[in-house]
């Protein structure tokens, strides 16, 4: 909450406890309703609010990419909480834009606004045809997550580069293989099946910003 008060969103309601306030003063001077916990809860879609609930405007801003040197596409990241995490992984990494395509989660669901950690805050996020967007911008080279490809700890990051994540169960759709410049993998040394989207999209991060 507190990053959502100290960011560019605009927030049309607030409603906080006592607690907050005592927590946060620096957010007193912002118009409030006091509220118990109890009706912080009824208000709200979680078990438990102790603190308190805002509502903001969402933002839509136009896609620009001039000055994005390394950017995150998902293919069908469908798990709120898997993008919540994806989220709060790019922004660890500084990465600031993310491209969503079909059957991506929406940013905006409890789950995913929770799981992000506040994060959502500093992401760009926009929703594409990632088809139409690949097939009319081939600035970028594009670094796709798939079992077949390089091991990751072995590729060198291009001064303008898009990682491209699909699914844990379906990978990368077959419409969108073409478009990848260099296929990327994590190379397996146990026996587990697969990996979290989400944790292979911090490893990969990880090793392509630091290779």
């Amino acid at each position: 909450m507190a990053e959502l008060l100290s960011s560019d969103y605009e927030v049309q309601q607030l409603y906080v406890t006592n607690r907050f306030l005592m927590e946060y003063p620096q957010f007193s001077a912002e118009p409030y309703e006091l509220c118990k916990e109890k009706d912080l809860i009824s208000m709200g879609t979680f078990q438990s609010n102790e603190y308190a609930l805002a509502v903001a405007k969402m933002q839509t801003t136009p896609l620009d990419m001039s000055r994005v040197r390394f950017a995150i596409a998902l293919d069908n990241v469908s798990d709120p909480g898997n993008l919540g995490t994806i989220i709060r992984i790019a922004d660890w990494y500084g990465i600031s834009l993310i491209l969503a395509g079909e059957g991506t989660a929406d940013l905006y669901s409890p789950k995913v606004i929770n799981s992000s950690m506040g994060s959502f805050v500093r992401i760009q996020m926009h929703y594409v045809d990632l088809n139409t967007y690949f097939e009319e911008n081939s600035v970028y080279k594009v670094y796709g997550a798939m079992l077949d490809g390089q091991d990751v700890h072995k590729a060198s990051l291009e001064e303008y580069s898009l990682l491209l994540m699909g699914s844990e169960s379906a990978g990368i759709s077959d419409s969108l293989i073409k478009y990848i410049d260099q296929r990327i993998t994590i190379p397996k040394i146990g026996g587990a099946e697969s990996l979290n989207v989400a944790v292979s999209t911090a490893i990969i991060c990880d090793s392509l910003l630091h290779n």
